[in-house]
Formats: structure tokens, C-alpha cells, sequence
């Protein structure tokens, strides 16, 4: 894959460690910072001014899959004993299996006393036959890897219900660089809604995190619309920086509808996060742009199975925007940001947000790339 941030390096205290609203009293959800980018224009905002940034007849594109509880303890072995592990639950197939992620118990240096046993390092999956022991006696079989050859994601059978495990033994998936361990209800945003077949994402959507109701009012009062999707995202690749996996994705007709009546009526269609732009884009017929910038297609209703991988050559569509956290240097997610705004425009965004000491990851500050105005409009 290429580097695109090739040489810029994001100091570890820049890791959000704990969510906007528990960094200080009387702070929300809502308390982050907002990189604003047209072309290679950076300017500094507070995520509460969104509503000015947009104008009546943009669409807001809305990823409502709820977070799972989707890390659970293990025993690695048949046998009483065993080597400890975590299992992450990422994607369920349509056969029954599940396609998880085993990880070793970890405490970061730095973590805060009594955070909890959330977090976790990689570990190598397998091998085929391998029994994980879960609690209430419920067990895990190995049966292959999800990528032949490849040793971290591997397709699992379960011998009970993994809804109702998660409901009752899982907690959310944490990463080394935050503090403690948190409830679900702080992995889940305004959108969420849960699926009448208690499927869900194995992390969350976190675009959408800093939204409130408060503020999802105001931009409707704007005439700001918003149509929502499902992607039920599965475990990233956090030290690998893989690209996405396939991934179960929804866009309603209605959803549709509204996409394509707000570019008929030169409205701007921005996505909130990067597995809204994933949805959109598989949901979308015609051209896409094969570079910086939307292209010519339109929207229908769609659902199943996605494997498209957003890529600058690729390019987008549908959609003229993103708001979106920010990434790794290394992440591949960045291929779909430089999709739609270009890699000079990238580049100086991230270099402006190293500057200024943004916040990383789920927990952190949030970048809203735009297309550039034309010279005779002025900035809304």
C-alpha cells in the first residue's frame, strides 16, 4: 500500500485517551475541534459549528449500525487451563461462522490503575481445530483462515448464540492507547439504531460520536438533511493497517431518494465517516470520479455484501465530502480521503493538525473535508 503521510510522524500524546466528555467538567460529546479543508484551505472550527459550514439542501449521510460489546474473554484449548486470550468478533457469515480476532491480555504502560482488562495486542490466530474456551461454557472452533495465508482474522464456529453472549460477557473492543475501559453506551452515537437481528458493528462508527441530539436539531432547522445507511463495520486492523474486509451494508430506497434529489438540486452529499462513503459507493451506479472529487454516478437501494475498496484510481461517485476522524499515517482508510479531496489537500491537512495538536482516533478531534468553493462564492 502507499504511504501517503510518508514521514509525518503523530506524537503519542496526541491519542485521545478518553472521550470529549470526561476531560473536563461541563463538556459534551460535542467538545471537539473541527479541521475544516477545502482543497489545500485549512481552517481551525469547533465541531459545534458545523450548522454553519453547511446550507439548506445538503445531505448528511448517516451510518446507524450500533456498536457491539464485541471483545470477550477466552481460554485457548479444550482442556481446563489454557492460554488466555481475548476474543474480538468482527463479521457474521451467512453460514453461521463468525469471523473473529484472537488477541493477548495486555496492559499498556500508562494505563490508569483499575482501567479495566480491556486492552489488548496482536497474536497470531489458529491453529484449524483450535477450541476457545468463552464463558457460560460456550465454545469457539478454528476453522480457516479468512484470507488464505493470512494469520490475524479467522472464520470461527460458535456452539451458542453470539448476540446473546455479547449482551451478556462482552464489552467493548479498546486499543492500547486509551486509559481505561468504557461502557457501550459510550461507544454508540446519536444515529444508532439496533438491528431486529441483534447484528451490529465490532467498533464504532466514530464519525458520528461528537453528534448530539441538540445539534442534529439545529442542522435540520438549517434544512440540513439527513439519510441514513447501515455498514456493520468489522475489528480494523489497528497495527496493520490492512485494507477493509467485506462488510454487510444497507442503503434504503428512501435513503437513496434523498441522495439523489439533493444532487439534482445542487446540494452537496458529505458522508459522516468512512463507512457511510463505503455504503454510498456500492450502492451507486454510473461513473465514480478516478480521482480528487465526486463523479457522475447516482444512488439505488441496495443491500448485502460489499467488498469495494475506495482508492484514488477508484474514485467517488456520489459523494462531494466526509467527515471523518483522523487516521494513522500508515491507515488505509487514507486512500479513501485522498479519493475525495486529493493527496496535496491531505497533506496539508494533517500537517496542520499535527501543528495544532489535534486529538487522534475514536475518542479524538474530527477532520470535515469539502470541495473547494468556485471564486465567486463566498465561504457559507
Amino acid at each position: 500500500m502507499t504511504v501517503l503521510l510518508d514521514g509525518l510522524s503523530v506524537p503519542e500524546e496526541l491519542s485521545a485517551r478518553v472521550p470529549a466528555e470526561q476531560r473536563g467538567p461541563g463538556r459534551g460529546r460535542d467538545d471537539v475541534r473541527l479541521l475544516v479543508s477545502r482543497g489545500t484551505e485549512v481552517t481551525h472550527r469547533a465541531f459545534r459549528e458545523l450548522p454553519g459550514l453547511l446550507r439548506a439542501g445538503d445531505v448528511l449521510v448517516v451510518n446507524t449500525s450500533v456498536t457491539l460489546a464485541a471483545a470477550v474473554d477466552g481460554r485457548l484449548g479444550a482442556e481446563p487451563g489454557g492460554v488466555p486470550v481475548v476474543v474480538h468478533f468482527s463479521t457474521r457469515g451467512d453460514d453461521g461462522r463468525w469471523a473473529v480476532e484472537l488477541r493477548e491480555p495486555w496492559e499498556p504502560p500508562g494505563s490508569a490503575p483499575g482501567g479495566g482488562a480491556g486492552a489488548t495486542r496482536p497474536r497470531p490466530g489458529g491453529p484449524v481445530g483450535a477450541v476457545v474456551r468463552l464463558p457460560g461454557g460456550a465454545r469457539l472452533v478454528l476453522e480457516e483462515p479468512l484470507v488464505p495465508g493470512a494469520a490475524r482474522l479467522w472464520w470461527a464456529r460458535p456452539d451458542t448464540e453470539v448476540p446473546g453472549l455479547l449482551a451478556r460477557y462482552g464489552r467493548p473492543i479498546r486499543y492500547g492507547y486509551t486509559e481505561r475501559d468504557q461502557p457501550v453506551a459510550a461507544y454508540q452515537t446519536v444515529f444508532a439504531l439496533p438491528a431486529p437481528d441483534g447484528a451490529g458493528s465490532a467498533e464504532m462508527p466514530s464519525a458520528g460520536r461528537p453528534f448530539t441530539a441538540r445539534l442534529v436539531a439545529d442542522l435540520v432547522r438549517r434544512g440540513v438533511q439527513f439519510a441514513p445507511v447501515v455498514l456493520h463495520t468489522g475489528v480494523a486492523s489497528a497495527e496493520a493497517h490492512e485494507p477493509p474486509y467485506p462488510e454487510r451494508f444497507e442503503v434504503p430506497e428512501t435513503s437513496a431518494w434523498l441522495v439523489n434529489a439533493a444532487r439534482a438540486g445542487g446540494g452537496r452529499v458529505i458522508a459522516v465517516g468512512t463507512t457511510a462513503v463505503r455504503a454510498l459507493e456500492s450502492a451507486g451506479v454510473g461513473a465514480s470520479g478516478g480521482g480528487a472529487g465526486r463523479g457522475e454516478a447516482w444512488v439505488r437501494g441496495a443491500s448485502g455484501w460489499t467488498d469495494l475498496v475506495v482508492t484514488p484510481e477508484r474514485g467517488v461517485g456520489v459523494v462531494d465530502g466526509l467527515l471523518t476522524g483522523l487516521h494513522e499515517p500508515a491507515a488505509s482508510h487514507l486512500l479513501m480521503l485522498e479519493a475525495v479531496a486529493g493527496r496535496p489537500a491531505l497533506r496539508r491537512a494533517y500537517a496542520e493538525a499535527v501543528r495544532e495538536r489535534y486529538l487522534w482516533h475514536e475518542f479524538g478531534d474530527i477532520h470535515l473535508l469539502l470541495p473547494e468553493e468556485a471564486p465567486h462564492r463566498a465561504h457559507c
